[in-house]
């Protein structure tokens, strides 16, 4: 089963407990990052720590330094001997009330590791009747309410295709449910804008930066 960071210690997953009274449990009150691991080092590290305090502020979550989560995800790959894979760190707003309301318990942090799966060349997408409200409360934030995404999922692989692209509200093309979209229309490379309500993914930073580089 691997070990996991919970909360300052690291444990084998078989033993990681989280309270029942978690918020990120209770009502999805967390945000969290998804790392590639290449040589065993976590990819763009810094830009991904930025996101994550950048959600995290935008629900009001404290997150750890970033040289006391980078340790944590050390010893995680050490202890499970990754060297490709997929580290996740996740931070909730720690045991509360039942309700929306927030306890005065500190975040909740896990650290978990899991090897690379290998993925397809090309994947087949469908669009879903479901729009993102690039109004919302948490438009653009990573949070860890990701029922739409699965539903979304779910509703794609039903139709034989592996990824699920939403508009917003206005009817604009906004995002898939992992990745964001770009189209390369007369040799321009188009993406949507923050504005659609999308979530601004570490990748299509520096493609966007290749990009400005090469014009």
């Amino acid at each position: 089963m691997g070990q996991v960071f919970v909360d300052g210690a690291l444990v084998p997953a078989s033993e990681a407990r989280v309270s029942a009274f978690d918020h990120g449990l209770l009502v999805g009150d967390g945000v969290f990052e998804t790392l590639g691991v290449y040589a065993g080092v976590p990819f763009a590290w810094r830009r991904h720590h930025d996101r994550l305090c950048r959600s995290a502020n935008g629900l009001g979550l404290a997150v750890p330094p970033s040289g006391a989560l980078r340790e944590a995800a050390d010893a995680v790959l050490t202890a499970n001997e990754i060297t490709t894979g997929r580290l996740r760190i996740t931070v909730t707003g720690g045991p509360s009330p039942l309700g929306s309301e927030r306890g005065d318990a500190p975040p909740t942090v896990v650290v978990a590791a899991a090897p690379a799966r290998p993925r397809p060349d090309t994947e087949a997408i469908v669009t879903v009747p479901w729009p993102r409200n690039e109004r919302g409360a948490t438009a653009g934030l990573k949070t860890v309410s990701y029922a739409e995404n699965v539903r979304a999922l779910a509703y794609a692989q039903e139709r034989g295709a592996s990824e699920a692209v939403f508009a917003n509200t206005r009817g604009e093309l906004c995002e898939a449910t992992g990745s964001n979209l770009f189209l390369v229309v007369d040799d321009v490379v188009c993406t949507p804008p923050a504005a659609s309500g999308c979530l601004l993914g570490v990748t299509r930073a520096l493609l966007l930066e290749i990009c400005d580089r090469h014009q």
